[in-house]
């Protein structure tokens, strides 16, 4: 047989789509959560990264010129952002723009979801633009739990990685301290204003003792913050209907793509609580754990010694990772519990125990749609007035997450609102959000009588 050979194209996407060393490189972040992609791009500069967090949905045109519609929404916005950076970029620079020094930084999962082919995709669109194609893409991926090595040197890996995780909750923390604060503020606009001001603190101390771990002064610098946001509480003020969200992580903590939907919301008097970016993190290591569990079953059954070994040692460091970060959670919460009563975050365990328990999905099958139906329940048990699923236009964990949710709420009488988003403007959204949040009142002055 003659000898097979690789397809140019599915060589640069093996060569320049992957894991490698992006030091001495400047890393390009699309935005998502506002805190968290700059807490994360202070993460990288504390390890000599020179990561900057690229201006989004700036780009949305050119990323809908190149996609064909088929792909989710957060695709389009995503290269979007990569292809006005990068234009941007090159105009500014001129002759001297060297698309070699640039690492564009884009993750992706496994499973069913497009999420784990965008950076294919966009590979092959930057490959369209010669100016372009020698901009690699760097990833992490949940195929081995965003594990950092190859990234970043041996030496670097795991520190970065666990100032990365604290950093993520620090920046759940910092929303979630924003939205129990601002539909109640004494002043508007005080509470955004500060917490800018907070979150640039955070910034300087990761980039200037990041290496060092510095949790102890994160954490101070943290009950710092709530101390400060809850003063600007309004106290006279009734507590309002909460409204818990849940979805496809990309499209609800983004504000651009899902049209500020959170202030929307707080607008016609609501108190919001987003699903964090933690949950998807903590899930991600279970989901290890619980595949590593089944292995270990596996090999024990075949009785293959050196096998069962090498596997228990991946199982018990994978159960001392996910003690780890229930523990980093549980710090930095317990530190603004004394100023602010913030909603804890949804321990992933306890989400699988309420789908077990109701029947309506399993881990097993996996995507988003697990935590978004077993969140959206734990919100529901926290009492809680009403539920938003927030989603791109045809994904497919988001509608399997609709088709479940909407008839059990609705048997609890739980008001429950579907937002799928394409980048254009429903003519009736505000009038679906005016009802929705007339309901979730409804609901919260019934539950005070029932009291």
């Amino acid at each position: 047989m003659g000898k097979v050979v690789e397809h140019p194209v599915f060589q640069r996407l093996r060569s320049d789509v992957g894991k490698f060393n992006i030091k001495g490189k400047k890393l390009l972040i699309p935005d998502m959560a506002p805190f968290g992609a700059r807490l994360l791009a202070s993460c990288l500069r504390a390890f000599d990264v020179d990561a900057i967090v690229m201006e989004t949905y700036k780009g949305l045109e050119l990323g809908k010129e190149f996609t064909s519609g088929k792909e989710c929404f957060p695709c389009q916005v995503t290269l979007g952002d990569i292809l006005y950076f990068l234009r941007k970029e090159r105009a500014r620079l001129g002759s001297s723009f060297d698309p070699e020094k640039y690492v564009y930084f884009l993750p992706e999962s496994d499973g069913p979801c497009r999420f784990g082919m965008y950076n294919k995709l966009q590979r092959l669109v930057l490959d369209r633009f010669p100016e372009f194609s020698g901009v690699r893409i760097a990833y992490l991926t949940t195929d081995d739990a965003y594990s950092t090595e190859g990234i970043l040197p041996p030496e670097d890996a795991s520190t970065f990685r666990k100032l990365g995780y604290v950093a993520t909750i620090v920046a759940d923390v910092f929303d979630r301290m924003t939205w129990r604060v601002r539909p109640y503020e004494h002043k508007e606009g005080i509470t955004d204003e500060f917490m800018q001001i907070a979150l640039a603190a955070m910034q300087k101390l990761v980039e200037e003792k990041g290496r060092d771990l510095p949790f102890d002064e994160m954490l101070d610098l943290v009950a710092d913050t709530a101390k400060t946001v809850a003063s600007f509480m309004d106290s006279h003020q009734p507590r309002r209907p909460r409204i818990g969200i849940v979805g496809e992580i990309y499209l609800r903590t983004h504000p651009a793509s899902n049209q500020n939907l959170i202030r929307e919301i707080e607008g016609f008097g609501g108190e919001v609580v987003d699903a964090s970016v933690a949950e998807w993190i903590n899930y991600v290591s279970y989901e290890g754990f619980r595949k590593l569990s089944r292995r270990l079953r596996q090999e024990w059954k075949k009785g293959n010694a050196s096998n069962f070994f090498s596997v228990l040692r991946k199982w018990l460091g994978q159960t001392i990772e996910i003690a780890w970060q229930a523990l980093q959670q549980k710090k930095v919460y317990d530190r603004v519990f004394p100023y602010l009563d913030i909603q804890p975050d949804h321990a992933v365990w306890t989400i699988e125990r309420h789908l077990k328990r109701y029947g309506l999905f399993s881990f097993d099958i996996g995507t988003e749609a697990a935590l978004s139906i077993g969140g959206a329940i734990e919100y529901i048990r926290e009492g809680f007035d009403g539920i938003v699923n927030v989603f791109p236009f045809t994904c497919m964990p988001s509608t399997i997450c609709s088709a479940i949710l909407k008839p059990f709420l609705d048997s609890l009488r739980i008001p429950y609102l579907d937002v799928a988003y394409d980048g254009s403007i429903q003519p009736n959204r505000e009038v679906a959000i005016r009802t929705f949040m007339y309901q979730a009142q409804q609901h919260r002055l019934q539950r005070g009588n029932r009291r």
